[in-house]
């Protein structure tokens, strides 16, 4: 893993705006309609190329693919950080309850209630404003979730290699030296219906073996995995009867679960990401960094990634005064936001940037975004032209912040 050497290298979280040519190619391929495979294949290795090179012209040091190759379903759209692990993982039917509509279930002896997602804080606290279509707030779809039914195993090979191929040919291509592909932590995945395994833990646990072949093929093949979890802090938005104690005592559950799965892999090849999932929308009850900032830091990764822009956790770099960051370890705070669609001025960026730096060393921060920009695929909810914008706004900061950090330009 790069590390900011001489200058602020920049990054981001993963999901980009899928193009229109790429989300008509996606829905005709999964309503069935014949199409041609060899041309579905070249949009979509087009795509990525694109993608990449876009980045890369607008100063990007360490790109992603997009999170292009992850799919779209036929009846709702599967296509987000962590519902295309529905498509890979094999011992599910798709067939289970709305997920925002789940009854109240246990999930396992001793373990805190699982409620409703509608039930989730802010839902609770600014229901009139979600029940408001012209309140601004915008949510992702609502599908049915898929119900474990018999042994998870990991069957997207194919698609892995894939998105493998497509993402070594689009870096060659822009001449670019290093680049990172994210997939979902266990943690995440296993957010799912369980009719097959005694507990909750087991079938966290299956789906962590499961996923860990997927870490491994990216990272085997010269890439960075960045591991995707923002269900670790979003637990407790999601459980209002649930305490700050509680939802650590889960999350660190969790968190071994992930470090099983990274067993063996070098930690300076891993990124981990979590963010707070809601976007425009009220956000009042995230959890805060200073209540998990511990846990997250047991995970064997070389990077952490996390919200850091926007207006409800900009102050929390102050914590790292008093959180001592393991040597070798580096930050990845997000210096631009997708919770919202102002640009940031690039002076702003830089201002971030160098707060992190000051508590942190210069060296051990990547300048990021606070989450992905299409968190479902076909999502416009921070239109193509902003999202390029920000990213714009972020080289800018960070080329400003390099100025000031090492004298140069």
């Amino acid at each position: 893993m790069r590390t900011s050497k001489d200058h602020i290298l920049t990054s981001h979280v993963g999901s980009l705006p899928r193009p229109d040519g790429l989300i008509a190619a996606y829905r005709a391929h999964e309503t069935g309609e014949p199409i041609d495979e060899k041309a579905f294949e070249q949009t979509l290795r087009a795509a990525v190329a694109e993608v990449v090179h876009h980045q890369h012209s607008l100063g990007i040091d360490i790109p992603g693919d997009g999170e292009f190759g992850k799919p779209m379903g036929q009846r709702v759209n599967y296509g987000s950080w962590w519902r295309y692990s529905w498509q890979r993982l094999g011992g599910l039917k798709l067939d289970g309850p709305n997920l925002y509509d789940m009854a109240a279930r246990r999930s396992g002896p001793g373990e805190v209630l699982l409620t409703s997602f509608g039930d989730r804080r802010d839902r609770r606290q600014f229901a009139a404003a979600y029940a408001d279509p012209d309140s601004g707030i915008t949510t992702g779809p609502r599908p049915p979730a898929p119900v474990c039914c018999a042994p998870i195993a990991y069957t997207g090979q194919q698609a892995i290699q894939t998105d493998i191929a497509n993402f070594k040919e689009a870096l060659k291509a822009a001449g670019v030296e290093e680049g990172f592909m994210s997939a979902v932590a266990p943690g995440s995945a296993s957010r799912i219906g369980n009719e097959y395994y005694k507990t909750e833990e087991e079938l966290l646990y299956a789906c962590a073996d499961a996923m860990r072949e997927e870490y491994k093929a990216i990272v085997d093949a010269g890439f960075l995995v960045q591991i995707d979890d923002p269900r670790l802090v979003t637990y407790y938005i999601i459980h209002p009867e649930a305490s700050i104690a509680d939802c650590r005592k889960w999350a660190e559950v969790r968190v071994e679960a992930l470090n099983h799965a990274l067993r063996d892999i070098p930690p300076e090849k891993i990124r981990f990401h979590t963010c707070y999932g809601i976007n425009m929308g009220p956000r009042i009850h995230d959890m805060e960094l200073k209540d998990i900032v511990d846990i997250i830091l047991k995970i064997r990764a070389g990077a952490y990634s996390f919200e850091a822009a926007n207006p409800r956790h900009e102050h929390e770099w102050k914590v790292w005064k008093d959180v001592k960051l393991p040597d070798g370890k580096v930050l990845i705070p997000g210096v631009i936001s997708h919770s919202t669609i102002l640009v940031e001025h690039p002076e702003l960026v830089a201002e971030r940037i160098v707060r992190y730096a000051g508590v942190v060393g210069r060296e051990n921060v990547i300048a990021g975004s606070d989450c992905g920009f299409a968190t479902f695929a076909g999502s416009k909810e921070v239109h193509p032209s902003i999202v390029w914008a920000k990213f714009k706004a972020l080289n800018d900061g960070a080329r400003i912040a390099s100025k000031e950090l090492w004298g140069r330009n």
